[in-house]
């Protein structure tokens, strides 16, 4: 019996452990207009990164003609 409590005990210390050191991750409320501002700013160029390269067309790869085999074969004699 002492096995068994032992296990659940170590087992939600784990689980509490975990919860709590994930705790700080999340979302966050800031009146500081500078924060606030400094966020939007990114924002915005984040967005703007993500128009210009769905609005840019995908290059196919260039193939240089320079690596072709050469078709040489010897006559048969």
């Amino acid at each position: 019996m002492q096995k068994v409590s032992l296990a659940v005990l170590l087992s939600l210390s784990a689980v509490a452990s975990s919860a709590y050191a994930q705790a700080d991750q999340g979302v966050t409320m800031s009146t500081d207009p500078a924060k606030i501002s400094d966020i939007e700013m990114r924002a915005q160029n984040l967005q703007a990164r993500q128009d210009s390269m769905q609005n840019t067309p995908a290059q196919a790869p260039s193939h240089k003609s320079s690596h072709k085999k050469s078709s040489t074969k010897k006559a048969a004699e």
